[in-house]
């Protein structure tokens, strides 16, 4: 190949598409397929496939390049994770009681507001379940809200409309492309 060539990418700009694609099933079969694995199974599977890719994608570009586009692999492969689980449908939906509320200010760790308040519900819900939410809306003592979950029990519930799988899948699509532009670059380079 001569200079003025441009040289392929290869597989491991591929790398960081594929491995979303294999995460992303990977998870969405554990949370909603007939068969699913108990949670252990679904941790360790997760676990293999971002390990497995992170450690070919560090090996294949090498460098700074590589070390900055592992990371950025491995957060977007969780933040597809994230979106995976805001994506699974919670196909029951319950009225339940608050019976407590614990508030906790969480600090900001970057830019935007200084800090944010998050809700911890105890629940009074039809049949026992849910119990709590770990992430529920301001809501007072002895109020009704509408919850969404899994009976299932394979995601966590949420407040019925609570789900968003935007924020993380823009999140996912941005560090996932952030590391294939480093794996091009640095497959240009050599």
């Amino acid at each position: 190949m001569s200079e003025s060539e441009p040289k392929e990418w290869g597989p491991v700009a591929a790398l960081p598409a594929a491995a979303a694609a294999a995460v992303f099933a990977w998870t969405s079969w554990c949370f909603t397929g007939a068969a699913a694995p108990s949670i252990t199974v679904t941790v360790a599977g997760v676990g293999v496939l971002l390990l497995a890719a992170c450690a070919s994608y560090f090996v294949r570009v090498g460098g700074s390049g590589g070390f900055f586009g592992t990371l950025f692999l491995a957060l977007g492969l969780l933040a597809t994770v994230a979106t995976a689980d805001q994506t699974t449908a919670r196909g029951e939906v319950a009225g339940c009681v608050v019976r407590d509320v614990r508030a906790q200010d969480q600090e900001s760790q970057g830019e935007g507001p200084a800090s944010k308040t998050v809700y911890r519900l105890a629940l009074d819900c039809p049949g026992g379940y849910p119990a709590e939410l770990k992430d529920g809306p301001e809501a007072a003592v002895g109020a009704r809200i509408r919850v969404s979950y899994d009976p299932g029990r394979r995601v966590s519930p949420v407040a019925e409309g609570g789900t968003s799988p935007w924020t993380a899948g823009v999140c996912a699509v941005f560090l996932l492309a952030l590391a294939t532009g480093l794996a091009g670059r640095r497959r240009s380079a050599a």
